[in-house]
This record gives structure tokens, sequence and C-alpha cells, in this order.
């Protein structure tokens, strides 16, 4: 049985392409092609660009997170 890579066509492909491994099960392609979409971050920036955000709104929002993760870290010093 041979093997080929799969390239999507289109304007864009996604550049995220797993191979299967001789004797690997195809449920265990599926995860490592899963975790490469993960990690390469194409969902959450699919998300973002859905509807257009206005710059000062980001802004709000990076700070906001900026924030809550501070804070966090500052409870978490204190817990010790």
């Amino acid at each position: 049985m041979a093997y080929r890579k799969f390239l999507p066509e289109g304007k864009d492909p996604s550049h995220v392409t797993v191979v299967p491994r001789r004797g690997e099960h195809p449920d265990r392609t599926i995860k490592r092609f899963l975790k490469k979409v993960k990690k390469s971050s194409i969902l959450e920036e699919l998300k973002e660009r859905r509807f257009y955000e206005k710059p000062s709104t980001k802004r709000r929002k990076k700070k906001k997170r900026r924030e809550k993760v501070l804070r966090k870290l500052a409870e978490k010093q204190n817990a010790i």
C-alpha cells in the first residue's frame, strides 16, 4: 500500500500535513494531526479573524488579559 502526502487544494493551504506511518492505526494518525493543528494555533487565528475587531478593542482585550495573568501570579506568590 503506497502512502502519499495529502496536499489541500486552495488559495492558502494550512501547511499542516501528516503522513501515516507503516502499521499505524488511523485514530493515532488523526490524533497526531489534531495535535499539530492545535500547536500551530490555526483554529485560534480563524476565530480571531472571523469578525473585524477595532485596534482599540484589541489593545483593551490584550491589556485585560495581561492584568488577569499578573493578578493570578500575585495570588500564587501570596499563597506560598
